[in-house]
């Protein structure tokens, strides 16, 4: 059975979706783009072309439309990083965002009513929640592969094979050696 051509990657960001996206870039196969359509609305939101791959986190929170526009007309990956390593990572972007929007207005009134609860743990909840979105969306689908960064080098070439990509593929690989859009380590405070 081939891999239909648009290809959705789905993931719960800071999981290393700037850098697939980067190296997809060198694909003369395929187009690819990193939220491309965010700003879209209605049927637009859902619009990829053929031989597209569309990293894009929030797509997570559109599950049940992505499933009425796509269904299993389209290949899909699950982009994972170890769940703790993301959730340290949201940290330090909580207040912009996804994760500002998750905290502030998906879980209402959480600043107010869990002013005690760790900033860590509304993290460990966003990932754990969009992890679980996915996994059941995922679950019928035909055309599934999965992706962590951790061993995202051995994955991407499985994924070029899977959906029978071709380009410059030594560029694309020296970009998964670069950490696109990386958290800046915490400065450490002086004494």
């Amino acid at each position: 059975m081939s891999v239909p051509s648009t290809v959705i990657v789905l993931c719960t960001g800071r999981c290393g979706s700037m850098t697939l996206a980067a190296a997809c870039a060198h694909l003369t196969t395929h187009t690819s783009a990193h939220e491309s359509r965010t700003h879209a609305v209605g049927p637009a939101r859902f619009a990829f072309p053929d031989n597209h791959i569309e990293i894009d986190n929030r797509l997570a929170w559109f599950t049940g439309r992505l499933d009425a526009a796509w269904g299993d007309r389209a290949a899909y990956v699950h982009l994972t990083r170890d769940p703790e390593a993301v959730a340290q990572s949201f940290v330090q972007r909580a207040s912009q965002g996804i994760l500002k929007a998750y905290r502030n207005e998906i879980l209402a009134r959480s600043r107010i009513k869990a002013r005690r609860t760790p900033l860590i743990d509304f993290c460990r909840d966003y990932v754990e929640t969009v992890n679980a979105n996915i996994t059941h969306f995922l679950r019928d689908k035909s055309h599934v592969m999965d992706m962590t960064l951790e061993t995202m080098p051995d994955d991407f070439e499985q994924f070029v094979g899977w959906i029978a990509a071709d380009g410059d593929l030594s560029a694309a690989r020296a970009e998964l050696a670069i950490s696109h859009n990386a958290t800046a380590p915490k400065a450490e405070s002086k004494p």
